[in-house]
C-alpha cells in the first residue's frame, strides 16, 4: 500500500490569479506597492502569514496579521460574489479517480490552504470523496515543515517511505525530503522545473497522466 499526497494550489488547480488579485487588494489596502505576479507565484504553497512576511521580506508581525486576516477577507467576497472558483489542470480529475480506484493507494492532500478553502474546492470538483486524508495551514505548520506529511502517514498507517507528495513548489519537494517520502515535481504549476530539482524532486512530470505509473 502506497500513501500518495497532493498538492493543492498549482498542482490539482489553477488559483494564481485568484490568489494574485487578492493579494494585490490587501497590499493596496495596506499602502505597500502591489506585487508582480511572479512574486505571488514564488510563495504561492506557504501558510498565507508568512507568505505575506515573506514577499516584504520581514518577519510575521501584528501587521502581517492583519493583512493576512484582510486577505482572507477579499478572498470570501470572491467567492460570495461569484467569483470564477480555480480550474482543476488538465487531466487531473481523470487520473484522481484512476488512482481512486486502485486498491494499492491511498490518497490525501497536503496544503497551504485553509480547510473551508480546500473543503470548497473538493466538493467544487467533486474530488472530497477521494481523499482519505487531509492537512492544511488550519493543522498543522507551514511547508516545508514535515508535519503534514507525517500526520497523513500515521493517519494512513503508512511510513513515509512508501509515501510520494506531489506538488508545484520547491516548499513540496523539501517537505518531502524532510519527511523522508518520494517528491514529484509537476512542471504546470508556478516554480520552474529546475528549482524543484534542486530542491529534491525525485521525478518532474509534465502532464497528469504520467504519474500513475510512477506510483
Amino acid at each position: 500500500m502506497k500513501l500518495v499526497l497532493f498538492d493543492c494550489d498549482g498542482t490539482l488547480v489553477d488559483s494564481a490569479n485568484v490568489i494574485h488579485a487578492c493579494m494585490e487588494r490587501t497590499f493596496e489596502d495596506f499602502g505597500f506597492e502591489l506585487p508582480a505576479l511572479a512574486h505571488t507565484k514564488s510563495i504561492i504553497g506557504l501558510t498565507l502569514d508568512i507568505a505575506i512576511a515573506q514577499m516584504l521580506a520581514r518577519a510575521v508581525d501584528d501587521e502581517i496579521a492583519a493583512m493576512t486576516a484582510r486577505y482572507k477577507e477579499h478572498f470570501m467576497l470572491h467567492r460570495e460574489n461569484g467569483g470564477v472558483l480555480e480550474p482543476a489542470y488538465d487531466g487531473i480529475s481523470a487520473l484522481i479517480a484512476e488512482l481512486s480506484a486502485r486498491d494499492d493507494v491511498i490518497l490525501g492532500v497536503v496544503t497551504g490552504k485553509s480547510r473551508r478553502g480546500l473543503n470548497a474546492i473538493l466538493e467544487h470538483h467533486k474530488m472530497t470523496p477521494s481523499f482519505f486524508t487531509t492537512r492544511t495551514a488550519d493543522d498543522c505548520p507551514s511547508k516545508p515543515h514535515p508535519a503534514m506529511v507525517l500526520e497523513c502517514c500515521a493517519e494512513a498507517g503508512i511510513d513515509a517511505e512508501r509515501t510520494v507528495v506531489i506538488g508545484d513548489a520547491i516548499y513540496d519537494m523539501q517537505m518531502a525530503a524532510s519527511a523522508g517520502a518520494r517528491g514529484i515535481g509537476v512542471s504546470w504549476g508556478y516554480a520552474p522545473v529546475d528549482a524543484l530539482v534542486a530542491a529534491g524532486a525525485d521525478h518532474i512530470v509534465h502532464r497528469a497522466d504520467e504519474i500513475a505509473g510512477l506510483i
